[in-house]
């Protein structure tokens, strides 16, 4: 949960990883550090994935704070060898180094998308007064390529399998190489005599050996470190060994290292006793060695002691990862990390922040009970802490559940996000942006939204009043946070609209519909997805907190005409989601604006205007944003290619063009306004009336052959396509470019529909010249060039991979294959996918081909599904989606399957390959065709055998069960029965998990815009399925599709003992186990009734009614928020939506009156119905008679000194006492009382820091008071002669028994 957050301190893992640092000695003389011989060399700055951080921060490599780095012979690795190095050796994840890279990759492809768009508009401009600027850009926009290059290389680099490979010296064994334990290896050692001396090493006699050299007294701290570090890496080499410790001979070495006067020591001890740590067992053995005090003092020291504060963070860390280990973790421990967290200038703040959030998750009443709430709760409220979404997680997980929840103060610790934003007067946005992230993240759960939404939506509204202070960055960050919130992707005109232009000038949006073609429809369309039926509820409680008068009033008074353009976009997708979503109860009155129009229509009023011209824009961005609806997926249905359809300058053309039949004037006035004509020069052309001329008049076959003879048109442009002429082939791949290759599409579909065309073309010299391109990546046909057309780098960076869209463009039709064929292409190819040495050429041929007619392309395609790599294999596959799903069906096929049985075919086919992911590949596609029922029928047809894939075909097998054929089929093979058994016995409960892990990720992760550019090394035809949440199939759904299925589902009996469940045990609060069956229980309801044929069942059970009441009335959260989806899965039905409407809730239906499954309740208060909960005292809760007898204790002492010592150090946690009390307690301290160096009063002081809030530095300034020889001796429970005297009436004993019991059990 914690594990993948960013600290400010130079670590990518906030959690502290026991085997990502290796210490280093150090040598003492004339009191400094210096390296000793037995150092060993780290690589130079920079060879890690992160920046090298400062001393006492969380590197992966422990050293010396103050020795200087050491150039030595290793540091001549290079950046990726000595990072596969870095991951081998400290247990870094490789997916976490290559997220890294991915975040580094992300980021330079924006930098580049920016110089693209700089370029483009430069381009626009005078090429003199620009050609400065130009060249800076380009010159950035190379280097952004060359770093998008390597960062690519990396992360296949880090993808690729390792090979097993034997070094000649381990690496570790540099880093841990010790003094005195073993002479160093020699560096002629062979290969084959480290193995042998591995593999016939005794882990026990090793062992023994290191704990006896630890047993000498009085030698230098680097010996000790480098035996510690030694013995930290034969735990590693052997984990198993750290079981058969002696703790009586290991915890005695442990405890004189952390008693050690050198930090590094002590580190190298909490080192190698964290690895030592095993189960519970050995916790608490640990424990019992009094490590508790040790770890306390450590953590309280100043900065310059922080390699050893990190390892005793680190050491209290690793209790955390021991299951049950939180229990073990003392209330002492926790307040002095609580302490450490509260001091804001501290290195070690942010991890002891997330430490306290995973101990609260893990045992609130121990976080609760040591004063570690505060900390976390200023955290959240500053807005200081990067990681703030964990904090946020940490307190919805205690909101969720009441047993939990009575931990927090009703209403309180969520709202401290909102302050900022009503404090307009000390907002900054930094702290605006950080905690408008967390907001998001609590709204779009159901913890958050339902506390958030108490006391008549208190908190929302809050948010929403904030709009109406004159703070431009608090408005601008609120607007934000609605988009998020409501999942809006702003429209492709939005940054032009944004930055003044009309809408007006968007041709292209007038012709849209037709421009962009729809994707075949499923059956199941009209059904919503749970992620917009929570935007619906989320839209209805901003609309209930007056989030539209907030907006409108932004467009009224602001002085900024961005902020009142991006509010009136918003203004405009609200009202169009809220017609979408919400039912027409709650949109028709919306969608009126009843206070605009009134301030609109009050004709003495100058305001008015402002109004008025507020309506016009909200009514154009409306009307804009209806036109812009049905966009569809450029990369996807493009025909001839990947390229953008959304390109400038491209935007207004239509492919059915009407200005097929032009005049001759206006065609020689286009011929001359483009111009071709009156330059060679290519930047010079007008693209977009080129584009004009060739989808329109040259069609007409006498237009064609006008500009062909009578003109130098068609030459010109040919000679631009031309390879050998190097302009169009040295164009760089960018996404203003791409214009270039969607011209050269359009001219090969052009030429190919005349016989003029095709004369032309089949004359010209560019398929010739393209022909022999092939030919030189084709080791059969004898051409050779030293640079390759067609080599892996120009097809990356520059437009030569155009080409293959062109080609696919010849490919769907007849005359262009047989021209591929005339000059050999066709052979090429084949020899071409065979060559497994260019797998980046077979992926951009199987990417661009046209299958839709039978011949060559679909026997390549089949040859690359079957004989191809396994990377080859799975794209191949992924070629096969588009036409599975009937995308490509033209206007005059019917209704049918058409032409996709050849690719479904293929696709069976596929469910036999050896390779599981290929396999998984064909099921999620076969899946999706299996949407429509004709496609289903024929993929049961094809009888497909799915034995041998176990789960992964499972998925498939339940949507065979939704058509009546499919149910004989999976009946005859005696799945049914058994797969009905296995659900109603175990997988309707582990159902739950899996949806629940699916809907978490669709609600926090926003989808991103992709920017569907062409690329050779990116896989395009998954882009549009990954953004999306994947629901798993449910079984009993696809059951009830069908009458067999019903009447089986009645005969067997399993729902009504679905509805017997939730109604005997749906309101339970206390019991994980039943909790979990009732939620498995509730979403097999709701799957059964979505369907028409399951709803009587819903009927006959009165089921309904217990699900609503679940929803209104449950303490517990989340099962609230189940209880809702549930709701809107029965909805779905006509029967469901009767039933639930005479509870109180309503549903947005189609204009044919079908519901869509978005339903919510007609008052919001009857779900958001939660009340103030009891916030118990903590020490009512907590405290037992024997701990407040141990606190009551400690604050007194029969000596006098001591008493009056008690007293100064409890007046220490007073601020107005503070100072007096610190000078008489040094006062005190002048004297050379023996008070300072009694045991008994030391623990006395420690039972008072434990119980008591103090600061960090009165801590340390108290502890500082009492000398070192005290620790000592209660960690080795040493008491003298004297002491026993004084303690001989036995409080003294007793006291130290509630000590322990304070210090070790949390009850």
């Amino acid at each position: 949960m914690y594990s993948q957050q960013t600290t400010p301190y130079g670590t990518n893992n906030s959690k502290l990883n026991s085997d990502r640092d290796g210490l280093q000695p150090m040598a003492t003389g004339n009191g400094s550090r210096a390296l000793s011989s037995s150092t060993v060399s780290f690589a130079p700055r920079g060879s890690s994935l992160n920046p090298s951080p400062a001393p006492g921060s969380f590197s992966s490599n422990m050293r010396s704070q103050l020795a200087p780095s050491r150039a030595g012979s290793n540091q001549d690795t290079s950046y990726s060898v000595a990072n596969l190095e870095r991951l081998d050796e400290d247990g870094v994840k490789p997916e976490q180094a290559i997220s890294a890279l991915k975040d580094s990759l992300n980021r330079e492809m924006k930098i580049k998308e920016g110089s693209e768009n700089m370029l483009e508009a430069l381009n626009t401009k005078k090429a003199k007064q620009t050609k400065e600027q130009r060249q800076r850009v380009e010159a950035e926009l190379n280097s952004s390529n060359q770093r998008i290059k390597e960062l690519r290389n990396q992360i296949s680099e880090l993808q690729r399998p390792k090979i097993p490979t034997t070094p000649t010296k381990s690496r570790m064994d540099t880093l841990f190489q010790s003094n005195g334990l073993r002479s160093p290896p020699s560096g002629a050692r062979s290969a084959g005599g480290s193995e042998f001396e591995e593999a016939t090493e005794s882990p026990t006699y090793a062992l023994a050996e290191i704990l006896q050299a630890l047993e000498l007294e009085g030698l230098t701290p680097d010996y000790y470190v480098g035996h510690a570090n030694s013995l930290v890496e034969l735990f590693k080499r052997h984990p198993t060994l750290k079981y058969d410790l002696v703790w009586s001979v290991f915890g005695l070495r442990m405890q004189v290292m952390l008693l050690s006067e050198s930090r590094e020591v002590v580190a190298a001890g909490y080192r190698m006793t964290r690895y030592a740590i095993s189960d519970i067992a050995s916790l608490q053995k640990i424990r019992g060695l009094n490590t508790d005090y040790i770890v306390v003092l450590s953590l309280i020291k100043k900065s310059n002691a922080d390699v050893e504060r990190e390892q005793a963070l680190k050491f209290v860390r690793a209790f955390l990862d021991v299951k049950g280990g939180v229990h073990e973790v003392s209330r002492a421990v926790v307040r002095t990390i609580a302490a450490v967290a509260e001091h804001g200038e501290d290195r070690l703040r942010a991890i002891c922040l997330e430490t306290l959030a995973e101990i609260m998750v893990r045992d609130p009443a121990l976080l609760v009970l040591s004063g570690g709430l505060r900390p976390l709760s200023d955290a959240l409220s500053e807005g200081t802490y990067e990681a703030s979404e964990s904090l946020t997680a940490a307190f919805l997980f205690l909101l969720d559940a009441p047993q939990r929840r009575k931990y927090l103060r009703s209403g309180y610790e969520l709202e401290v996000l909102f302050t900022p934003f009503t404090d307009s007067l000390f907002a900054q946005e930094k702290i605006l942006k950080q905690n408008s992230r967390s907001i998001a993240y609590a709204l779009k759960s159901w913890p958050g939204l339902m506390s958030l939404s108490m006391y008549n939506f208190r908190a929302v509204r809050s948010l929403i009043s904030s709009l109406m202070l004159p703070n431009p960055t608090i408005r601008e960050t609120v607007i934000d946070l609605l988009y998020s919130l409501l999942r809006i992707k702003s429209p492709f005109w939005a940054t032009s609209f944004l930055a003044g232009r009309r809408l007006t000038t968007y041709g292209r949006v007038a012709t849209l519909k037709a421009t962009a073609p729809k994707t075949a429809q499923e059956d199941d369309s009209a059904e919503k997805s749970f992620v917009d039926h929570y935007t619906a509820l989320l839209l209805a409680v901003l609309i209930s907190s007056d989030m539209l008068p907030g907006l409108l009033q932004i467009t009224r008074d602001t002085d900024n005409p961005m902020l009142k353009r991006k509010t009136t976009l918003l203004i405009g997708e609200v009202l169009k989601l809220a017609s979408r979503l919400l039912p027409s109860t709650w949109s028709s009155d919306l969608q009126l604006l009843p206070e605009l129009f009134a301030a609109a229509s009050r004709f003495g009023d100058d305001e008015r205007f402002d109004a008025t011209g507020t309506v016009y824009q909200i009514s154009s961005v409306s009307r804009t944003l209806y036109r812009s609806t049905p966009t569809g997926n450029g990369a996807l249905v493009n025909t001839n290619n990947h390229s953008n359809d959304n390109l400038t300058g491209l935007e207004g053309q239509s492919k059915i063009n009407p200005n097929v039949t032009l005049d001759e004037t206006t065609f020689r006035q286009l011929l001359v306004e483009s111009g071709v004509l009156s330059s060679t020069n290519s930047i010079k052309w007008k693209w977009d009336i080129i584009l004009k001329i060739i989808e329109g008049p040259l069609l007409n076959g006498k237009r064609l052959d006008e500009a062909i003879k009578a003109s130098k048109f068609i030459k010109r442009i040919m000679s631009f396509y031309r390879p050998f002429k190097y302009k169009f082939a040295e164009v760089r791949n960018t996404r203003i470019n791409q214009k270039y290759i969607k011209v050269g599409c359009a001219l090969m579909h052009t030429l190919l529909q005349t016989n003029e065309g095709v004369k032309y073309l089949a004359d010209n010299k560019l398929l010739r010249q393209i022909a022999e391109c092939l030919a030189q990546c084709d080791p059969t046909s004898g051409l050779t060039a030293q640079s390759p057309m067609f080599s892996k780098e120009r097809l990356t960076e520059t437009l030569c991979c155009g080409y293959f869209a062109m080609i696919g463009t010849l490919s769907g039709d007849i005359k262009g294959l047989q021209m591929l064929d005339r000059w050999r292409m066709i052979n090429m190819m084949y020899h071409i996918i065979d060559l497994k040495q260019r797998p980046d050429l077979i992926k951009l041929l199987l990417s661009n081909f046209d299958y839709s007619l039978q011949g060559h392309p679909r026997v390549l395609l089949s040859k690359a599904l079957t004989a191809g790599s396994k990377d080859i294999r799975i794209h191949a596959t992924n070629v096969l989606r588009k036409y599975s799903r009937g995308s490509r069906l033209s206007a005059s096929t019917s209704q049918g399957i058409g032409d996709s049985k050849w690719a479904i075919q293929l696709l069976v086919t596929q469910l036999y390959d050896p390779e599981v992911e290929v396999c998984a590949t064909a099921i999620k596609i076969l899946e999706e065709a299996c949407n429509r029922k004709n496609y289903l029928e024929y993929i049961v047809q094809c009888r497909p055998a799915l034995d041998h894939l176990g789960e992964i075909g499972a998925p498939l097998l339940l949507r065979f069960l939704s058509t009546s054929i499919g149910y004989h089929y999976l009946d005859g093979l005696d799945y049914i029965s058994n797969e009905m058994d296995d659900w109603f016995l175990g997988r309707n409960d582990s159902y739950v998990g899996v949806i629940e892990a699916s809907l978490a990720r669709a609600f926090v992760e926003m989808p991103e815009e992709s920017s569907n550019r062409m690329s050779v090394d990116e896989d395009n035809f998954e882009m549009d399925l990954d953004n999306e949440a994947h629901v798993p199939p449910h079984f009993y759904r696809e059951l009830t599709r069908t009458k067999e299925g019903c009447k089986l589902l009645r005969d067997k009996g399993h729902f009504e003992e679905f509805a017997s469940t939730i109604r005997d045990y749906g309101m339970l609060s206390d019991d994980a186990e039943l909790i979990l069956k009732v939620k498995g229980c509730l979403w097999a309801v709701g799957n059964v009734g979505c369907i028409e044929l399951g709803a009587p069942f819903l009927e006959e059970c009165d089921v309904v009614e217990n699900i609503v009441k679940i929803a209104e009335t449950h303490e517990i959260m989340s099962l609230r928020g189940t209880a809702f989806f549930v709701l809107g899965l029965i909805s779905r039905s006509v029967h469901g939506l009767e039933i639930l409407s005479e509870f109180g809730w309503d549903s947005n239906t189609t204009t044919m009156g079908a519901s869509l499954g978005l339903c919510i309740p007609q008052k919001l208060n009857k779900l958001f119905s939660y009340e103030t909960w009891q916030h118990e005292r903590v020490l009512d809760i907590f405290m037992t008679e024997n701990q407040q007898t141990a606190m009551t204790f400690a604050k007194t002492d029969e000596d006098f000194v001591s008493n009056r010592i008690l007293e100064l150090v409890i007046d220490l946690g007073n601020t107005v006492l503070q100072k007096r009390a610190m000078t008489e307690l040094m006062h005190i301290k002048t004297k050379n009382v023996s008070n300072f160096k009694q045991p008994a009063l030391f623990k006395k002081i420690m039972t008072l820091l434990e119980s008591h809030h103090f600061r960090l530095t009165v801590r340390r300034f108290v502890i500082e008071l009492f000398e070192r020889s005290v620790l000592r001796r209660i960690v080795f429970e040493e008491e003298s002669d004297e002491e026993d005297m004084a303690s001989d009436n036995g409080s003294g004993s007793e006291g130290r028994t509630e000590r322990q019991r304070s210090i070790s059990d949390i009850t």
